[in-house]
């Protein structure tokens, strides 16, 4: 260390030139830039506007003041930069190096000893300091410019002309630049000399084909399409150039020929002449735009609730945009027989849209048109339907008109049948309100064999009283319409049947199935049907297995030793039997399934759950949920029943007395129907925390029947807060459905605190209709719970297998696998179940109220599948 010297001051300055250079160029560059930027700025907005072409489409006087006022920015900007400009000395260089070392070994080496310089020892000292400075300064590195100048230029206005002159670089060109010269004086010799033109050919925006620029089209044939907008633009003195031409259609103006802007639409094939210097010709072949074409492509299938598919084609050379499909009435194809003898009312065409694909070509394409008819006049009846198909030029196109039998609900009740039949009669004309009421009050001649409940013959009573009343007066539209939709409900809760006892529920299916067989159902029909029957059949034994539960508990030995002498079934040999008459029916051995079928119900009346069979053990919320409703369902049927009574007892005093005693159903526990359950099914099904013990029966007497509906109203409030299945649609359906069912119960409440019963007894039969939809919703909630793998306590073996399959109708596995060694649907048509399944998904993504995720999500499997 002692021996460093100032030799070895220099000779480690000097290592440092390098760094040094391109530290000194870095600040070169950043005081250069800091200087010129605005003059940049100014110069590329100036090129950008240039070879855009813009002075071409302004008055030569702006050109002008643009001009003079790019040329003040430019020498303001060039002034501006010779003033900021300084060059950066030697001294600053070493500096700002010298900063970037820890230390400042630079100007430790550039220092001299200020004192002790004669002392040995002193000297030294310094000399070892310099030699460790100097061995900083070696590792020195060249410092890099700092170019931002975002304090200078707030508003990025070098940006933004970089960004002008990358959009002038793709979309001009430098050669544009040259016309500013052409406005200079003196120019007009040139121009005349040699006019210059300009010409665009754009085709419609929905051909997807690009715009021609028509300089690069030399003379020759040009093939545009139908529609296309030519665009020329002559420059130079008036009347050099003129322009002719056969493809518009347009009357030949010779005013009008050398107009220096000039638009046309081709919409036939021709000629395109440009004369004068430069011109060109060319022969316009239209390339056509063909109309679209679109058929059906095989009749109609509606599912067992009357749903109609239609499939149908659509073609088009550029696309379809969109398409309809029209209903007319085939008058001279309808059976002109009973009420339809008479001239129909005048309705106007169905007319519903068609779906288009949501991704894909519509070109050609083929869907399916979902809708359900079941509720119009024209239901069941001889239909003609046309399909329309309209393209992005408004072109349309029809389909060969096809006779159809416009698809509809079937109903399989006979009662619900003959309300149907009357109610499409009335709909064909408001001329058969009478007769219509003639033949209802035949058919309600004897109530006992035609109704299961008095309060149905009520209702029936009080839709045709009003029918014959307004009728006396004169329907209009309005009271039509409303008194068919009064027969659609009336007819729909016949057909569906009281959830309330399912014992009643399960005869109700097999009746229907029976009658469906007799008259010929479609498969689809059958199967709804055959589901209906498997879901009956499961909650029937449901309650017998509550039943024996609840008489184990309370240790009835005397019913247990007369249970021995019953059927022992199990559920799998229950759902033998239904499979084995679900396969007579899809064989069409109609005769021996209608016996199984009576077999398999007489052993259902008289059988016996096999203990540890019927889902032993505590019950999942959900089916805790699902009987306090069906309590509730029966409760609300007990209090209907009642009105009912005292409806008649209002009319008719001391008629009903005899009647009404001994009838279960007054005490609001359950209605007239449960009478007939076997088993006392009746009894002892309500669930812990509900009304109904014996001390509150012997209290109901003593209550007005608005006080009894006002509990059942909080009764029903408990269990809407206790009700699963939160977040899925199927549970938000089954809450909507209570809270109608909750409004129509505070209705039946006023109703009856005003002795209105005929009201009461309306609003509470809407209550019992919401309360069933939100008993099917949350059984549908409980199925998809148990399709997901989740098997809860009470679910019995036939709700996994017969309910819990998945889309291709395949049952679990015994370990919750996902398929059997079984076929397939059991023998149905897997193409077809995966067809429908698809059309499903189509029809749901056409919904265009239902959430982007789904949509999405939708729009994903159409695009996979």
């Amino acid at each position: 260390m002692a021996s460093f010297s100032k030799h070895d001051v220099r000779r480690g300055l000097s290592a440092l030139r390098w760094p040094l250079f391109w530290t000194r160029a870095g600040m070169y560059a950043e005081m250069l830039w800091r200087a010129i930027w605005p003059l940049a700025t100014v110069v590329l907005l100036i090129l950008a506007v240039l070879m855009l072409g813009l002075q071409d489409s302004v008055l030569v006087e702006v050109v002008w003041v643009g001009a003079v006022v790019a040329v003040l920015a430019v020498l303001a900007t060039l002034f501006y930069a010779i003033r900021r400009f300084t060059t950066p000395s030697r001294a600053a260089a070493f500096v700002r190096l010298d900063e970037t070392l820890p230390g400042r070994p630079i100007q430790a080496l550039m220092d001299t000893q200020a004192v002790g310089d004669m002392d040995a020892a002193s000297t030294a000292v310094w000399r070892a300091h310099q030699a460790r400075m100097a061995e900083r300064a070696a590792t020195a590195q060249a410092v890099p410019a700092d170019l931002r100048i975002a304090r200078r230029d707030p508003y990025a206005l070098r940006y933004v002309a970089a960004l002008l002159f990358g959009v002038a670089l793709i979309f001009g060109s430098i050669l544009r630049i040259g016309s500013v010269a052409d406005m200079t004086p003196g120019s007009g010799d040139g121009l005349a000399a040699g006019p210059v033109w300009e010409g665009w050919a754009e085709s419609p925006r929905y051909t997807g084909r690009p715009t021609i620029y028509l300089n690069d089209i030399a003379d020759g044939t040009l093939d545009v399409p139908a529609g296309s907008l030519i665009t020329l633009r002559l420059y130079g003195e008036v009347g050099a150039l003129s322009v002719t031409e056969t493809v518009s259609g347009r009357a030949s103006d010779p005013a009008t020929v050398s107009n220096p802007e000039q638009d046309f639409t081709v919409i036939n094939s021709g000629d395109i002449v440009i004369a004068g210097p430069g011109g060109r010709t060319w022969a316009i072949a239209v390339i056509p735009d063909k109309a679209p074409t679109v058929a059906v492509l095989d009749d109609p299938e509606s599912d067992a609730l009357g749903e109609m598919s239609l499939p149908f084609a659509a073609t088009d050379d550029y696309g379809v945009e969109a398409g309809e499909a029209r209903f007319v009435l085939d008058l001279p194809m309808v059976d002109r027989r009973h009420g339809l003898t008479i001239a129909p009312d005048s309705r106007p065409e169905i007319a519903v849209a068609l779906p288009m694909p949501i991704a894909g070509d519509r070109s050609d394409f083929e869907e399916v048109l979902i809708e359900d008819f079941s509720e119009h006049p024209w239901a069941n009846l001889p239909v003609r339907v046309v399909l329309n198909a309209l393209d992005a030029s408004e072109q349309q196109a029809e389909s060969e008109p096809r006779q159809i039998i416009l698809p509809g609900r079937r109903f399989f009740d006979p009662l619900a049948a003959a309300v149907i039949e009357q109610r499409r009669d009335l709909l064909w004309s408001k001329g058969n309100a009478k007769r219509i009421s003639q033949i209802m009050r035949a058919v309600a001649h004897l109530p006992d064999d035609v109704f299961r409940k008095e309060v149905d013959q009520l209702r029936m009573r009080r839709i045709f009283k009003r029918l014959e009343t307004l009728a006396s007066y004169g329907l209009t539209d309005e009271q039509q319409t409303q008194i068919a939709r009064d027969m659609w409900d009336f007819a729909l809760g016949l057909e569906e049947g009281d959830l309330s006892g399912a014992l009643e529920r399960l005869r109700q299916a097999q009746e229907r199935l029976n009658q469906a067989m007799r008259d010929g159902a479609s498969q689809a029909e059958i199967e709804e049907l055959m589901r209906d029957l498997r879901r009956a059949t499961e909650d029937y034994m449901q309650q017998l297995s509550r039943q024996a539960q609840q008489e184990n508990q309370e240790g009835q030995d005397g019913q247990q030793q007369n249970s021995q002498n019953q059927m022992q079934m199990n559920q799998d040999d229950l759902q033998r039997m239904m499979d084995r008459i679900q396969e007579l029916m899809e064989q069409g051995r109609m005769a021996e399934a209608e016996q199984a079928l009576q077999e398999l119900q007489e052993m259902l009346e008289n059988m016996r759950v096999t203990q540890g069979e019927g889902g032993e053990g505590g019950q999942s919320p959900g089916e805790q949920a699902m009987e306090g409703l069906a309590e509730t369902l029966r409760e609300q049927q007990g209090l209907s029943d009642q009105a009912f009574r005292d409806l008649q007892e209002q009319f008719n005093p001391g008629a009903q007395a005899g009647q009404s005693q001994g009838n279960e159903g007054s005490n609001g526990g359950q209605g007239q129907g449960e009478q007939h359950d076997q088993g006392g099914t009746g009894q002892g099904e309500q669930s812990e925390g509900q009304q109904g013990g014996e001390g509150e029966q012997q209290g109901q007497g003593q209550e007005s029947l608005a006080d009894r509906q006002q509990a059942l109203r909080d009764e029903l409030n408990r269990q809407q807060g206790n009700l699963p299945g939160a977040g899925t649609p199927e549970g938000d359906a089954a809450r909507d459905a209570l809270d109608r069912a909750g409004r129509a119960m505070d209705n039946a409440e006023d109703a009856l605190r005003q002795d209105d019963f005929a009201g009461a007894i309306d609003n509470q039969s809407q209550a019992m209709e919401a309360l069933r939809e939100s008993m099917r919703s949350l059984g549908e909630a409980m199925q998809q719970e148990a399709q997901g793998g989740e098997q809860g306590q009470g679910t019995s073996e036939s709700d996994r297998r017969a309910d819990a399959r998945d889309p291709l109708g395949r049952d679990p596995g015994s370990n919750g696998s996902v398929g059997t060694e079984e076929g397939l649907l059991q023998g149905e048509d897997v193409y077809r179940r995966a067809r429908d399944l698809l059309d499903e998904i189509r029809r749901r993504s056409g919904d265009g109220e239902r959430p982007d995720v789904e949509l999405e999500y939708l729009k994903r499997l159409l695009d996979r599948f």
